[in-house]
């Protein structure tokens, strides 16, 4: 029954893939449907980092409420566009342009990341809630440090930078698809070798360890996974904010299970379909007066609520 879901759940992606890209497009295999594609394929590729990043996410802080922009990447991506637009303008955009900015934005969140558990895990520490805890502060004192430079740029250039604080898959360019799709499938590779210690991971660290896991290892690697999954989603499509938590929670009560083999597959689903109705909506609902980043926020965002005033009403 769980398998017949799962497959349910695909085939009905798959169909709101076909009909965003033939709905309207009059067969126009020159412009129109090309263009599609490559919105279509930046929507999978970011829905799967989304959607594994944070569930592997809170299987390492065993908190059903934390994605991965509580350690502060989306901030550094957002600190990094605000600072070249505050030094060179909108020449930086030119200068750069929009593959360099790309690798630019990867290499620097990858690198934050790599010094942030580099500081917090050496001599042996393996406390991932004070990783938490040092990472929420990281993303307010950098939030700040960047409204902070956002003030100092004109009306123009600020406008610019709205537009990296937003969803979108219309910059993504070919290169930056590809670079991105080898880097999500390798992560996705490697991760798929370690289902079991997920699964293993989810009792906690004392079960773990108790069950042979090196966990500190263990930690330490999917860490660096997920690093690299939003890396790749922020720098390709931007900040996605409440998504994670919608994702990964709506994954659990489809696949009635905790098991990572059936909650990564229905939550990569789930982030791709809810891409897609974003994303058509934008583009045939409200003919481009929104972004899909305002329209997932407030869909993921009302959500939110919801489920914290329903677990508070049966509480």
């Amino acid at each position: 029954m769980l398998a017949a879901s799962r497959k349910m759940i695909w085939t009905a992606v798959i169909a709101m893939a076909m009909a965003f890209l033939f709905f309207r497009a009059g067969f126009d295999f020159d412009y129109i449907i090309p263009k599609r594609l490559a919105r279509l394929a930046a929507m999978v590729i970011g829905g799967v980092c989304i959607a594994w990043s944070s569930i592997v996410f809170q299987t390492l802080t065993g908190n059903r409420i934390l994605t991965p922009a509580i350690m502060g990447y989306e901030a550094v991506y957002l600190l990094l566009q605000s600072v070249m637009i505050l030094a060179m303008g909108t020449q930086s955009l030119v200068a750069l342009g929009p593959n360099g900015n790309f690798f630019l934005s990867i290499l620097l969140m990858l690198a934050y990341s790599w010094i942030l558990h580099r500081w917090l895990f050496r001599d042996g520490r393996q406390n991932v809630y004070f990783l938490l805890l040092v990472g929420l502060v990281l993303t307010m004192v950098i939030g700040t440090f960047t409204q902070f430079v956002q003030l100092k740029t004109s009306p123009g250039e600020f406008s610019i930078l709205l537009g990296f604080s937003q969803a979108s898959f219309s910059r993504a360019e070919p290169a930056q698809l590809l670079v991105s799709a080898v880097l999500v499938a390798a992560v996705c590779l490697a991760g798929s070798r370690s289902l079991p210690t997920l699964d293993v991971l989810s009792l906690g660290r004392e079960q773990a360890s108790s069950l042979g896991v090196d966990y500190r290892r263990a930690v330490r690697l999917q860490l660096a996974l997920i690093a690299v999954l939003v890396a790749v989603s922020t720098s390709l499509l931007g900040p996605t904010a409440f998504m994670g938590i919608f994702v990964a929670n709506t994954a659990y009560a489809l696949a009635r299970t905790r098991r990572h083999r059936a909650t990564l597959p229905t939550g990569c689903a789930i982030a791709i379909g809810m891409f897609i109705l974003a994303q058509f909506a934008v583009e045939h609902v409200f003919n481009y007066k929104t972004t899909v980043g305002i329209l997932v926020n407030l869909a993921c965002g009302g959500w939110f609520l919801a489920l914290m005033a329903r677990t508070r009403g049966t509480a």
